[in-house]
């Protein structure tokens, strides 16, 4: 590893497997459970000749997970600052800069950098809910992670039209309760749903998260994979996620697997 330079409430966690390591803070938005599942759900094209760009990047943490997965470039998109240097940071810190390359900027723009329909993949963990009214106390970084402060649903998958190709992927993670926006809105931008597969805390109890890939310019057609229970018991996380946080596998499970 890189020695990187530091922010005085900053610290170095590893990063599952693979010997990847990240910079975070608990000034910021640290990366959560739904980037790791978001990592390792999406089909990622294999070869160097790929192209896959993240929106919402944050500190990075998709795209380093996504490293371990496939020789593809890989861009990264924030608009917060402070995350974006951390971003590039956990790059150098990781010796990945021949792979990844990190941009601070406004997804909302970022398809006049990077050009139109030239990805085969957008991940994006974007932010889960609108802005609520009144005044808000909240760090305004936890505030960006949560609302949309800076950019909607509509955004962001009006931003992950125009990057990917025709025949590529979207892929997302979200909150249930958001699901008919997000279908109505991926289909509005010629982004149909083919894979779904819901993320529940225990057994019997409502799922809290969703995972969401769709094809650009696809055809009707959506499969619905098995449901994803976290904890098996009161404190220990599911056989499936055991193995990917500790290394006997490197995606999640696929429809053919069951």
């Amino acid at each position: 590893m890189d020695k990187v330079p530091l922010q005085p409430s900053e610290r170095i966690d590893d990063l599952l497997t693979n010997d990847i390591q990240i910079i975070q803070s608990d000034e910021v938005f640290s990366f959560s459970m739904d980037a790791v599942l978001l990592g390792r759900f999406s089909y990622v094209p294999l070869s160097a000749k790929g192209r896959i760009v993240d929106l919402c990047t944050g500190n990075g943490v998709i795209p380093l997970l996504l490293s371990t997965r496939t020789k593809a470039s890989i861009v990264g998109v924030e608009i917060q600052e402070r995350l974006a240097d951390m971003a590039k940071r956990n790059v150098q810190l990781n010796q990945l800069d021949t792979q990844i390359q990190m941009i601070h900027g406004d997804l909302k723009e970022v398809h006049k950098q990077l050009g139109q329909g030239t990805f085969d993949l957008v991940t994006v963990n974007p932010p889960y809910l609108p802005v609520p009214n009144g005044e808000q106390n909240m760090n305004e970084h936890f505030a960006a992670a949560r609302h949309e402060v800076f950019c909607t649903l509509e955004d962001v998958v009006r931003t992950s039209s125009r990057l990917v190709r025709s025949g590529g992927k979207v892929a997302m993670v979200h909150r249930p309760h958001r699901l008919v926006d997000i279908m109505c809105t991926l289909r509005a931008y010629k982004l149909e749903p083919k894979r779904i597969r819901f993320v529940h805390p225990r057994a019997g109890e409502e799922a809290n998260m969703v995972l969401i890939e769709a094809l650009k310019d696809g055809k009707p057609e959506i499969r619905t994979l098995p449901p994803l229970i976290v904890y098996k018991n009161a404190t220990d996380y599911c056989d499936e996620l055991m193995e990917i946080y500790y290394g006997k596998r490197n995606a999640l499970l696929s429809s053919s697997e069951g």
